[in-house]
């Protein structure tokens, strides 16, 4: 603690000064509402309502209605909110973060500012990790709900669009942050206003919040679709990798290292970085691919797949570790949250990774996508007006919920002291060694009868470690991804007298370990870290599952200087010096240096995750304005508005673009370029191609020209207009068409900007600031999409051709538009290569794309 904290109190100290008072309020209110019958207890929501209609804030009922809650607490679930608990959950109305160490009681936290702000009628989400724990919360929290008079929803990953909505339109919703990210996405792909299942994103009260907002939020959300790309090429690459040789490398590849021409001895077909988690292919290694797949030079710009994928396929085989990061199930590759040690239903690793990751298994390789929609848990929670979390860690990561959540991080005392007991780490010299250690304690507390936590970071590890105990005859049961179903049950019973269980990444968080008196009575459940975490936020979460309300327990951590943490982030003279010192075979070392290295390696990894997660979500931040633009211009679409102005717009638009780009304002008529003109224009808009007679090439002016040729095409526009008996079927034709061209335009953008993301960091090279050069080309692109989405809109439908036998919705009579015998006739506009920003424009102006057909906005 600083000297500031000292004087003034922490952060935490002093907003919980201010809070006390309100606690103070809540608590007076107990023998009235005690007083009450369930009838006036119930009808208190109706009073809070008028209240909030006349005028009053929720501030100013906050009080009464954590009372009205409190007491609806105790009769239908009997149990009373603690003082902490009160104090915890004006913390999370406040919009803040509430830190409660585990066993405080924090899904009875979150039912006060869930009822209270429910009130205001915009619903509230309470988002959760697990579709196990929304059901379960839903069904036992929900009591006190529903007691009160408030509907109350969970949505599961099984559910249809109907019973979601159902669920959505509740007071209070129970939901996974994964669920109700892909709801957002879906919502903002639906074709039609009734597909919608969400509204809108009011206050959201999130469990397990550095989960959520921290762990997971290195993922971004998306919904793919398959693409057309076969999978052979993964199987072929996975062949090649396994014949490639592992090397070492005599330096670091820097920036530096490049400028100043510097050589870097290599050995081998390809370098392996496990910091960065990067494969490069070496000299040797690249003329071993050449000669693999017969190309003259792989760095060619038609090579670029084959590179690819063989770099995939070496990632895959040697930073890829089964039971670590991904299980293989049912013929099936499934990611492993690194963090809880959980499944991860329906996520899938991006750009290929998971092919080569089911070529190397030997599992079916399922189709690459292409991203429909995606967006970062971080820029989705921003949404919500209000939002609020609860953790047992969260000051760690304290500068991140402010910096990137706009959330401060509020520490709340424990019911009752903490009678835990933390031991210092031990370390020994190898894991064979660290392992046995870890093996021979777990077997004297069996003897004693004391139950034991095993905390392990690794699958492989679990299951290696259950080999061991096997071997000792030691019961025990092992918790980890592959029985993730059987969670909840295994982790409620780890405090009975004699129970050993191994744990994978503390999965089972949002269960309590429950003391039954033989344990209390020979000092608790004893917790066996087998490695230190990367993030000192999970090794704090392991420790916490122990010394709930005051019980007893204990904790330690056992390493190796073989540890992953130890090799790649601890300082090399330490651990040299450790080895140095001849420690023999099995004995224990402590030192204070030894536990303040590991601290220092987690800090220098928790800031690199994080100085991560910044840059992605500086580059995220010019997908998010655009998403954000595309996704409000889809609204008003969904929200059926008019759109005949938007397209007539859109119509006169391209006549004056195309009139600009073809003729300049000082050209007289006789030198108009009338034929480039027509190739412009034609294509997109069918008039007659346009002539002048020998009046009009005298006299006529360049915006006679365009009023002309805007007033022919509105009025080429309301002869097909006419051609739909009711005027409704062409608007809502115009709405279908205008939203399917967005959404094609707009995938196509995501992986354009993906692509452009991945190749950007060579601006650094050219001392170019490689996130300004993103963010320019970025917009360019973006006006270059909106143009391509005015003209393709035009183009179909001035193409499109009615069919008068089908009787069917509206939007079902359009034929032809996705077919090119609709628009056979008319002059065809290059379309097959992609045209970027600074490319020469393909009308042949001669001008660049940007500065030409690229110019015309939505």
């Amino acid at each position: 603690m600083n000297l500031i904290e000292k004087v003034f109190g922490t952060h935490s100290e002093r907003e919980l000064k201010l809070i006390y008072p309100i606690v103070d309020k809540i608590e007076a209110y107990r023998p009235e509402m005690v007083e009450l019958s369930d009838e006036e207890l119930k009808d208190k929501t109706r009073i809070f309502k008028e209240r909030l209609a006349a005028g009053e804030t929720l501030d100013d009922i906050l009080p009464e209605a954590f009372a009205v809650v409190r007491e609806a607490a105790r009769r239908t679930l009997n149990m009373e909110h603690y003082r902490v608990q009160l104090i915890g959950g004006v913390v999370l109305h406040q919009g803040r973060i509430a830190e409660m160490r585990t066993g405080e009681g924090k899904t009875l936290v979150s039912t006060a500012p869930a009822y209270l702000n429910a009130l205001s009628g915009k619903g509230v989400h309470i988002v959760t990790v697990n579709d196990y724990l929304a059901k379960r919360d839903a069904e036992w929290m929900g009591r006190v709900h529903e007691f009160l008079g408030l509907t109350v929803g969970v949505v599961l990953n099984s559910m249809t669009s109907d019973e979601r909505r159902a669920a959505y339109a509740c007071d209070i919703t129970y939901v996974t942050n994964n669920e109700l990210g892909f709801d957002y996405l879906r919502d903002n792909m639906a074709i039609y206003k009734e597909q919608l299942v969400l509204r809108e994103l009011d206050y959201a009260i999130i469990d397990e919040v550095d989960s959520v907002l921290i762990d997971e939020a290195r993922t971004p959300l998306i919904i793919s679709g398959q693409s057309g790309k076969s999978t052979k090429l993964y199987e072929v690459c996975d062949i090649l990798a396994r014949q490639l040789e592992r090397g070492e490398t005599s330096g670091e590849f820097t920036k530096m290292n490049a400028i100043m021409g510097e050589d870097i001895e290599e050995t081998g077909d390809f370098i392996v970085n496990e910091k960065d988690k990067v494969v490069n292919l070496t000299e040797d290694g690249i003329k071993k691919v050449e000669n693999f797949f017969h190309i003259e030079n792989l760095a060619d710009p038609e090579n670029l797949e084959i590179q690819h994928n063989v770099i995939l396929a070496l990632r895959a085989n040697n930073l890829m570790f089964r039971d670590k990061d991904y299980v293989v199930k049912d013929d099936e590759v499934l990611i492993v949250d690194e963090f809880t040690g959980r499944i991860m239903p329906g996520r899938r690793y991006s750009d290929g990774l998971h092919q080569a990751i089911e070529a190397k298994e030997h599992v079916n390789v399922r189709r690459e996508s292409k991203t429909l929609a995606t967006i970062t848990f971080q820029n989705f929670f921003n949404k919500f007006r209000k939002k609020a979390g609860m953790t047992g860690t969260a000051l760690t990561e304290e500068k991140e919920f402010r910096n990137t959540y706009g959330m401060d991080a509020i520490s709340i005392p424990t019911n009752k002291p903490i009678a835990r007991v933390d031991h210092e780490d031990a370390v020994y010299k190898t894991k064979k060694e660290k392992f046995k250690a870890v093996v021979d304690e777990v077997e004297a507390s069996y003897q004693k009868g004391q139950p034991v936590l095993v905390g392990t970071i690794t699958i492989e590890t679990s299951e290696m470690l259950s080999g061991m105990l096997k071997k000792r005859g030691i019961p025990h049961k092992v918790l980890n991804a592959k029985f993730h179903e059987l969670e909840a049950e295994i982790v409620a019973d780890a405090g009975i007298h004699k129970a050993v269980t191994i744990a994978t990444n503390m999965a089972g968080r949002g269960t309590d370990i429950k003391l039954d008196e033989e344990s209390r009575a020979i000092g608790g459940l004893k917790i066996i870290g087998t490695e230190r975490h990367e993030s000192r936020r999970i090794d704090n979460q392991l420790r916490g599952r122990s010394g709930r309300q005051g019980d007893p327990g204990e904790s330690r951590f056992y390493i190796s200087l073989e540890d992953d943490l130890m090799r790649l982030f601890g300082s090399e003279r330490l651990v040299s010096m450790f080895s140095a010192l001849g420690v023999p075979e099995g004995e224990q070392i402590e030192h204070k240096m030894l536990s303040n290295a590991i601290e220092k390696a987690q800090m220098k990894i928790e800031s690199n995750n994080y100085g991560i997660r910044e840059n992605l979500l500086k580059y995220d931040e010019v997908m998010n304005e655009q998403r954000e633009i595309i996704y409000e211009e889809r609204l008003k679409v969904l929200d059926g508005e008019n759109m005949r102005d938007l397209i007539l717009k859109m119509i006169t638009d391209i006549v004056e673009n195309s009139v600009d780009l073809s003729i300049s304002d000082e050209q007289t008529p006789d030198a108009w370029d009338l034929a480039e003109l027509n190739t412009l224009l034609l294509p997109v808009i069918p008039l007659k191609p346009v002539t002048l007679d020998d009046e009009q090439r005298k006299h006529m002016k360049k915006d006679e020209l365009k009023h002309m040729l805007k007033e022919e095409a509105i009025k080429l526009y309301e002869v097909k207009e006419a051609e739909f008996p009711e005027a409704e079927q062409i608007r809502e034709i115009e709405r279908v068409i205008l939203l399917k061209v967005i959404d094609n335009k707009w995938m196509s953008h995501i992986d354009d900007m993906e692509q452009l993301r991945q190749g950007i960091g060579l601006q650094a090279y050219g001392q170019r600031d490689p996130l300004v050069e993103y963010k320019m080309s970025g917009y360019e692109m973006f006006d270059a999409m909106t143009a391509a989405i005015c003209e393709d809109t035009v183009r179909i439908l001035f193409h499109i051709r009615v069919e008068q036998k089908v009787e069917r919705e509206p939007a079902a009579k359009v034929t032809g538009t996705n077919k090119d015998d609709s628009v056979a006739n008319a002059p065809k506009k290059r379309e097959e290569q992609k045209v970027y920003p600074n490319d020469p424009c393909p009308c042949g102006s001669g001008k660049k794309y940007k500065q030409c057909c690229g110019r015309m906005k939505l």
